[in-house]
């Protein structure tokens, strides 16, 4: 009987114990990445007749010259922590408005081969008549491979494009905050642009 009597004894005890709160499950949390405020400085590239302000984050800077019908450098901006690249192509535009339709061209069509998974793609135009730089900055929303892409042109001698990739599989909601954080890095490039 003392067995029965102290197993109840225990039942009741637990039961009076969970009292009459209402259960509430935890509130979905959010993810909270620190990056640090961005600092930058003017960049003159080694063979590409362009400059720009670059981020403290960039860890390596590749220029390369690159096989084309008018001359051509690809430049690699590492961004370490945040397992990220930006690709940028130079090429100079050899005067003819043909020569600068087909690299509008090529740059657009980067940006629309995207739309087999992006969920939109917004496009901010960008113009500064004084230092003679126009472009574009299109952002790609979705699991696509690349979440942003621009090109910035003085419509006479010089073409730069540029290509953002992260080295982890696509996954929109993962890479949103780098993305949006490179995206300030990318406008801060079109306007601190200078042709050399």
């Amino acid at each position: 009987m003392k067995v029965k009597f102290g197993v109840l004894l225990i039942l009741l005890l637990m039961m009076a114990s969970c009292g009459n709160e209402d259960y509430v499950p935890k509130p979905k949390a959010f993810l909270r990445l620190d990056y640090p405020k961005a600092s930058y400085k003017m960049q003159r590239l080694s063979k590409m007749p362009v400059a720009f302000e670059v981020s403290s984050l960039v860890n390596d800077l590749k220029v390369k010259p690159l096989q084309s019908t008018t001359e051509s450098y690809g430049a690699n901006l590492e961004y370490k922590p945040l397992k990220a690249t930006l690709f940028l192509t130079y090429k100079a535009i050899d005067g003819s408005e043909k020569n600068l339709n087909d690299f509008l061209k090529d740059a657009q069509k980067l940006t629309l081969e995207h739309t087999k998974k992006a969920d939109e793609i917004p496009v901010y135009p960008y113009e500064n008549k004084a230092r003679k730089v126009y472009g574009m900055l299109s952002e790609v929303k979705g699991d696509a491979a690349s979440p942003a892409q621009f090109y910035v042109t003085d419509s006479v001698n010089h073409f730069l494009t540029g290509s953002l990739y992260f080295r982890v599989k696509p996954n929109y909601d993962s890479i949103l905050p780098a993305a949006n954080y490179l995206q300030k890095d990318i406008q801060r490039i079109m306007e601190t642009i200078e042709w050399q």
